[in-house]
């Protein structure tokens, strides 16, 4: 049970998920989990809906999303209808940690900026293995350390960007966890985060109309809501962006092929 309001408590509110490389990143992890026409893919962390709806409208597939926040998930329902593919996404609350579906589902698991924030990460790789049938792919977009260890600062404003709970992992390991899972065929792709570049891609996600709903519910959200403005403040403290940031963190690709 979550206590305080956190970082993802407020993005549900205002209807925003984001991760790195935004939707050149959803393409590069369509073409790498080899996505095509009638695929069931799991998505998890889904967020808001963004990548379950593009992926179900784009490629004719079947998308189960879910994710922890039933806030994320009602956020997603609603995305589902607005956008005409109600008949093909479904979205449930469900722990990456413990999944509610029997073995070997799904075709394709696919996580974006997910999976770096359970504390047991090869329990929660290990539940993607488990739903995901035989010849089938699971790929994962997450915070990578491209260099360690990383200074403080870094560890500061990648917690405050991404989340207080994240928990980058070096390629090493990340590959590690989905090899102890069982997976062959590994493969990897390594980007460094660019900050600016990353505001781009958010408006490209979301488009005008999107990020224009979104800027109004925050400001509604923070006029109403202490604890969302004690929540600015406290990020607004950590900083700008260290200019070593391209040295040390990115995120990457890791894509396996289940046995």
């Amino acid at each position: 049970m979550v206590n305080q309001p956190t970082f993802f408590d407020f993005a549900a509110e205002v209807g925003l998920t984001k991760h790195f490389g935004g939707l050149d990143g959803t393409l590069k992890l369509v073409e790498l989990c080899h996505i095509r026409d009638g695929s069931a893919i799991l998505d998890v962390g889904c967020g808001v809906g963004v990548t379950a709806c593009f992926l179900a409208k784009t490629y004719n597939c079947r998308v189960t999303g879910v994710d922890i926040r039933a806030k994320m998930v009602e956020r997603s329902q609603d995305r589902a209808r607005r956008e005409k593919v109600a008949d093909r996404v479904e979205f449930k609350v469900a722990d990456a940690q413990d999944l509610p579906f029997s073995d070997g589902l799904f075709d394709i698991v696919i996580t974006e900026s997910v999976t770096c924030f359970p504390e047991d990460k090869q329990r929660t790789v290990n539940e993607y293995a488990r739903v995901t049938r035989s010849g089938g792919y699971v790929g994962l977009a997450e915070a990578t350390w491209l260099k360690v260890p990383p200074p403080p600062e870094l560890i500061a404003w990648v917690s405050q960007d991404v989340g207080a709970c994240v928990q980058p992992l070096t390629t090493d390991e990340w590959i590690g966890l989905l090899k102890n899972a069982g997976f062959n065929d590994i493969t990897k792709q390594i980007y460094p985060v660019d900050a600016k570049q990353e505001a781009k891609l958010l408006l490209r996600r979301y488009r005008y109309g999107g990020m224009i709903a979104i800027i109004l519910r925050t400001m509604l959200l923070y006029i109403r809501n202490p604890a969302y403005r004690d929540f600015v403040k406290s990020v607004n403290q950590g900083g700008i962006v260290p200019d070593n940031i391209s040295e040390y963190f990115g995120y990457g690709m890791y894509v396996g092929i289940k046995e």
